[in-house]
C-alpha cells in the first residue's frame, strides 16, 4: 500500500515526519514572523517589483533584479517557516518536573575549574539566543546536559577545549 509523504506507509514501511521541538513562545514567534512576511513584507516587495518594472527595460534594470531577488528570499523564508510550524512539536514546560535535564529545562551549571556559574534554558534551534541564556537542543552543551541529573558532572567539548561542569540546579519555571 503506497501513500504520500505524510501517509502511514510506503510499501509497508512506516514514514517518519521529523518533528521540531519548541516551546509555545518559540512557536508564537515563528507564527508572528510568518504573518509579518505575508501581510507586510510580501506586498511591499510586489510593489517594488511593479515600480521597477515601470522604469522600462527589465533586462538591464538593477532595481527590478534586486526586487526579484528579495522576493525569492521572502518566499523561501515563508516556505521554511510554514514547514517548521507544521512540524512543530510544542513542549509544555509548565507540565515538566524533576531533577533530570530535558528539553525546556532551565539548568544552572558550575564550571569545575573556575567556579564560574552559568544558567541556560534548553530550547528549539529557532529559539536559541546564547546572550539570553537560551541554548539550542542541538548544541554541544545541551546534548551533554540532556539526560543528566542534579549534582551530576558533565564533560563538554568547547572551542576552548573540554570543560567539566556540575549541574547545580534543574528547574522548569
Amino acid at each position: 500500500m503506497e501513500t504520500n509523504f505524510i501517509g502511514i506507509r510506503l510499501k509497508g514501511t512506516p514514514v517518519a515526519i521529523d518533528r521540531i521541538p519548541m516551546t509555545r513562545e518559540g512557536l508564537e514567534k515563528l507564527k508572528e514572523e510568518l504573518d509579518r512576511l505575508k501581510r507586510e513584507v510580501r506586498p511591499k516587495v510586489v510593489m517594488e517589483i511593479q515600480d521597477a518594472r515601470a522604469h522600462g527595460d527589465i533586462a538591464e534594470n538593477a532595481e527590478f533584479h534586486a526586487a526579484k531577488e528579495k522576493q525569492s528570499f521572502v518566499e523561501g523564508r515563508i516556505q521554511e517557516l510554514t514547514g517548521k510550524i507544521s512540524r512543530a512539536e510544542v513542549i509544555d514546560i509548565s507540565k515538566l518536573t524533576g531533577n533530570t535535564v530535558v528539553f525546556g529545562a532551565k539548568v544552572q551549571i558550575e564550571e569545575v575549574e573556575t567556579g564560574e556559574m552559568f544558567t541556560y534554558r534548553i530550547v528549539g534551534e529557532d529559539e536559541a539566543d546564547v546572550d539570553s541564556g537560551m541554548i539550542s537542543v542541538a548544541s554541544p552543551m545541551a546534548r551533554a546536559l540532556i539526560g543528566k541529573e542534579l549534582d551530576e558532572q558533565v564533560m563538554v567539548k568547547t572551542p576552548r577545549g573540554t570543560k567539566e561542569f556540575i549541574i547545580m540546579d534543574v528547574s522548569f519555571d
